[in-house]
């Protein structure tokens, strides 16, 4: 890996972390707050989530025009356009895990650096789920692919 591409890609994760933090993304009580609606309701990570799309829906009309990105040979964007079962089940224990936490993995991530217990176990949940969520698929992927070999 070349240093221009680590550079980069510490540019734009020093960028997105303070980002996250000037926000309050990084702050659960503020993402509580947001999604108290007949409390103490902050509707300001609103604006945080129109930047986000502004910025993205004008990034890939500059970027995506381009042959191939700087430093890969092919742009990697995501083919499947179904909405099952695994995207809407997926989406929705993301949201609830970020309504009961404060968190998301893009406000944890910048957070560790805090030191903070809750976040450091978050990150931890965090793991162990991907991790689980892995083991599962690999396994029904094996009982699936096994019983299409015998006949069951």
């Amino acid at each position: 890996m070349g240093f221009l591409r680590i550079l980069s890609i510490y540019l734009i994760g020093l960028v997105f972390g303070i980002g996250i933090v000037i926000s309050g993304m990084a702050n659960p009580a503020k993402v509580l707050n947001f999604f108290d609606f007949f409390g103490i309701w902050d509707p300001s990570l609103i604006f945080v989530m129109g930047g986000a799309v502004t910025v993205a829906f004008f990034g890939y009309r500059l970027v995506l025009p381009r042959p191939r990105p700087i430093f890969e040979g092919r742009f990697q964007l995501p083919t499947a356009t179904r909405l099952d079962a695994r995207l809407i089940g997926g989406s929705a224990l993301f949201g609830v895990g970020w309504g009961i936490a404060g968190f998301c993995p893009g406000g944890a991530l910048p957070a560790l650096g805090t030191g903070r217990i809750e976040v450091i176990l978050f990150t931890a949940a965090l793991l162990a789920g991907i991790f689980v969520a892995r083991g599962l698929q690999a396994r029904l992927r094996n009982r699936n692919s096994s019983a299409a070999t015998t006949g069951a």
